[in-house]
């Protein structure tokens, strides 16, 4: 099983990346992360049910309508809703979904952990992309505090 850190850079390595989640808010962490990897030079899909555009960019209703074969998703969504997006990444075989959270519960739903993993696809149930994306101090001291912490919990694949 690979360590916390081996699967993220095992995740950041693919170059396409939905973010499901994403609002016409630009300041809810989805947001955030899509720039942030927008930035970073990744090709990065937007996906939300409600709305056509964000970002600048179009936004597709899931991750069966983003045209281009993804390598990995980043689920912001309310947990419930993290179930449906590993369904749809076990259906389209997209083999690598990170559940974000900082602090509390985050996008982290349990059973959309275990469906993951009993699919072998990599499941990193908690933390953030913006933590090892060209981290700004926030987000260096929150990884840190996480890992002191035991918060980064270890991926499941």
């Amino acid at each position: 099983m690979p360590t916390y850190r081996q699967a993220v850079d095992d995740f950041l390595a693919g170059r396409r990346i939905a973010v499901a989640g994403v609002s016409r808010d630009g300041g809810q962490p989805a947001n955030l992360i899509f720039r942030k990897l927008r930035d970073a030079g990744y090709e990065v899909f937007a996906v939300n049910p409600n709305a056509d555009q964000v970002e600048g960019v179009p936004c597709y209703p899931d991750l069966a309508a983003v045209p281009a074969q993804l390598d990995a998703v980043v689920a912001a969504t309310p947990p419930a809703g993290t179930e449906a997006v590993v369904r749809q990444c076990r259906e389209l075989g997209i083999p690598r979904v990170w559940m974000h959270r900082s602090f509390g519960q985050g996008s982290v739903s349990q059973e959309a952990v275990k469906a993951g993993a009993e699919q072998g696809m990599t499941v990193l149930a908690g933390g953030c992309p913006m933590m090892f994306v060209d981290p700004d101090p926030v987000h260096r001291c929150m990884r840190w505090v996480l890992g002191m912490t035991g918060g980064l919990p270890a991926p499941l694949a």
